[in-house]
């Protein structure tokens, strides 16, 4: 099972998921306070035992977090690029402060709010430039309809139906239909899927994510002193980070190898995910995918060695991701029908799964992938489970 885990996240806590903005009038920093206190909590620790922190690139304000929690002894406080591709890079972050002797307990922290601005408009959002222009004169104003173009791709490539998007997407509502916590709980038919309109040819609207608000935070500390706290320890078996110039700034970029263009940009941080835990595709149990839009899924399948290239349509098709199937993927509905929090809501859905607590309970689940976004560089994941 590869290398011997050095830490482990002992404490997990979240803000209610809210519609976009209506989180309001609480700021962002109240979300995170509110995470972070009650991941600490969780965890049988108080704040003061904080003294490190861990982000990836959404606009936090370091200080301010500091500032607003109280925290007193903050030695280590990092930020991975990439937006949603370095939600998974935290936990990279966190296991090496930890397994050096750098820091005893760090809070990673993911948080989203669109008051005013939308996620899902984010090339709209920013200023015109020498290199993203193209985006303007195509009329590409948000990361959906950059991705079109890579699923039209892969469908004409790999012969991709847009019934496998659709059974991306039934199997998230599926999952869904039990969480408590998600947006979109009624069961979704093919039918209803192919009426759905079409907002970026090959993708309608079911394709594209939620937009919420919301915070979450994990406590990791050592793998030694983490049977000491309250909740089962879940060990992070390894974290990997990896950028390459054929993914460069990801979908939002046309100037992939035609290998990467049909896919997630994540070949080779699954490489290195897999070199570094002695771990496969076939030692996973649950599987909680970036899907921030459907065909990423299937992608993403095939870049973590699921099933093989231009192979994930049939795939999922097959039934291979539903709760019963041969890869459990995101039994939370993750943020294509429960919530869209910059993936931070799949980690959570692993570290419940490994503790035996989930709403969707996969049965002897042992290990978890949870994998950061398609974004820019560096593109990141990681393998949790439930031993050292």
């Amino acid at each position: 099972m590869g290398r011997k885990a050095q830490s482990a996240i002992v404490g997990s806590g979240a803000t209610p998921y809210y519609f976009r903005g209506e989180s309001a009038p609480q700021t962002v920093l109240e979300l995170i306070d509110k995470a972070v206190l009650a991941a600490v909590a969780d965890a049988g620790l108080h704040i003061d035992d904080v003294d490190g922190l861990a982000f990836f690139a959404f606009g936090f304000d370091t200080g301010m977090i500091i500032e607003q929690l109280g925290l007193k002894n903050v030695t280590f406080a990092h930020c991975v690029s990439a937006f949603g591709g370095g939600m998974a890079g935290m936990l990279d972050l966190a296991d090496m402060a930890i397994s050096t002797g750098r820091l005893r307990n760090v809070v990673c922290i993911g948080a989203t709010q669109q008051v005013g601005r939308r996620v899902g408009q984010a090339l709209g959002n920013f200023a015109a430039s020498p290199d993203n222009i193209f985006h303007r004169i195509a009329g590409l104003n948000g990361p959906g309809q950059a991705l079109a173009l890579s699923a039209r791709r892969h469908m004409h490539e790999f012969g991709t139906r847009r019934e496998a998007f659709a059974e991306v997407v039934m199997a998230s509502r599926a999952a869904a239909a039990t969480r408590e916590t998600a947006f979109r709980r009624k069961p979704l038919s093919m039918d209803e899927y192919m009426a759905a309109p079409m907002l970026a040819d090959p993708m309608c609207k079911f394709d594209f994510c939620l937009e919420t608000d919301g915070a979450l935070a994990f406590v990791v500390t050592a793998a030694d002193r983490a049977r000491d706290r309250p909740q089962p320890p879940v060990y992070i078996a390894g974290a990997a980070q990896h950028g390459s110039c054929d993914w460069g700034r990801a979908f939002f970029w046309l100037g992939q190898t035609p290998e990467a263009f049909v896919s997630a940009g994540g070949v080779k941080v699954a490489e290195r995910l897999y070199q570094l835990t002695g771990m496969t595709p076939a030692d996973i149990d649950v599987a909680c995918l970036y899907d921030h839009f459907s065909p990423l899924v299937i992608m993403q399948l095939e870049d973590f060695g699921f099933c093989a290239r231009g192979e994930g349509g049939p795939f999922v098709e097959s039934g291979a991701i539903r709760l019963d199937g041969a890869i459990p993927v995101n039994p939370h509905g993750g943020h294509l029908s429960e919530a869209y929090v910059v993936g931070m809501t799949h980690i959570r859905e692993a570290v419940e799964q490994l503790r035996g607590t989930a709403v969707n309970q996969v049965q002897g689940a042992r290990t978890a992938l949870v994998t950061g976004g398609p974004a820019p560089t560096p593109m990141t994941a990681a393998i949790l489970r439930s031993e050292p």
